[in-house]
């Protein structure tokens, strides 16, 4: 493969990040550095100009606090970009920040970033366009369970089975690779954002009471659990009680959370199952042996792991900082670009 002296050059000298493009999160990896940045996917727009205020975290905050003139709103949905403009504004935003770890002019970097491996060509090509657009000199694609794979130091190049499950704010993928390349693939658009929106449902239904999305996730991450916990918890919730009108405050338990968003974790685990259906039974006694590994923000949900292997009576486990998995993942691709090229999806250069 011929390299381009160029682009050899400005590689030793430009911040080439990894980014997990994420529907709740963005992730920021820099190559020697780590990971420097894990800010919320917000925008707040001007409504009649669509001309960005805030990013990232400050966005988040004004979430149902914005004037009449401001929205303030999430550009990806179910893990590929909805809002091309302020996706692309989003990333320049982000990329610069990672820039300002350097005290000296640097090139352009490369990106790498991961995409769901259900994407369609056209969602694809919208993330490396924004990409480009943002300020990368050259934008490689990766599919969100192998970056995922590679960040949880998955031996997913070797003769035996491994088997990803990575659970984000908008998708859910699951892939069993063997000997570097993947056997079975599901990629689900139900997760964690499905389960803040069952919790707003049953509050409503239960209680009728309306809470914000902020709210509903505040409930999840304090009281969620996939499997029964020993020390049940309560907390106050605060909404509109729809029948008055008036504000209300009312305490809720972690038992009538996780039965909030069990039909979340139901059509979770119901989708292993099925990629496990179609597994070899070779590589099904190699999962046996290494279990199944979760990674993503929603792995985190308590009892999810202990969920997971009663059902499908397999060794289950969490990844090491399972949240930065994707982004460390494609990090990871660019330490030997030439050598990992064969996980990349899409690849795609401009001249330098």
């Amino acid at each position: 493969m011929t390299i381009n002296p160029l682009n050899w050059l400005l590689g030793l000298f430009s911040l080439d990040i990894g980014i997990d493009l994420g529907t709740a999160n963005t992730l920021v990896h820099v190559r020697g550095k780590g990971i420097v940045l894990n800010e919320p996917s917000w925008v707040a727009i001007e409504k009649r100009t669509k001309r960005p205020l805030y990013i990232g975290a400050e966005a988040k905050e004004m979430v149902g606090r914005t004037p009449a003139n401001v929205v303030a709103l999430r550009p990806l949905r179910d893990g590929v970009i909805s809002e091309f403009d302020i996706t692309e504004a989003m990333l320049e935003y982000f990329i610069g920040k990672a820039h300002e770890q350097s005290v000296a002019p640097v090139p352009r970097p490369r990106v790498v970033i991961g995409i769901p491996s259900g994407a369609t060509e056209v969602e694809r090509r919208a993330v490396f366009d924004a990409t480009m657009a943002a300020g990368a000199r050259e934008t490689f694609l990766i599919e969100e369970p192998t970056a995922a794979a590679l960040g949880a130091n998955l031996p997913i190049g070797e003769i035996g089975g491994s088997m990803i499950v990575d659970i984000g704010g908008g998708t859910t993928e699951v892939a069993i690779y063997s000997l570097g390349g993947i056997v079975v693939s599901r990629s689900l658009r139900v997760a964690g954002d499905e389960m803040d929106q069952e919790i707003i449902a049953y509050i409503r239904n239960k209680y009728n009471l309306l809470i914000g999305e902020r709210m509903a996730e505040r409930a999840k991450l304090a009281l969620g659990s996939a499997f029964p916990i020993k020390d049940e918890r309560t907390m106050t919730l605060r909404g509109r009680n729809l029948v008055s009108g008036l504000p209300e405050a009312i305490e809720v338990s972690s038992i009538e959370i996780r039965e909030a968003i069990s039909g979340t974790v139901k059509v979770i685990i119901e989708t292993l199952r099925d990629a496990i259906d179609e597994t070899p039974p070779e590589i099904i006694a190699d999962l046996m042996e290494v279990g199944i590994c979760l990674a993503g923000g929603g792995s985190q949900l308590r009892g999810l792991d202990k969920r997971v292997s009663d059902e499908l009576n397999m060794r289950v486990w969490v990844a090491d900082d399972p949240m930065t998995c994707v982004a460390r993942g494609a990090g990871l691709i660019l330490d030997n670009l030439e050598v990992n090229r064969r996980h990349l999806v899409t690849t795609a250069r401009t001249p330098a």
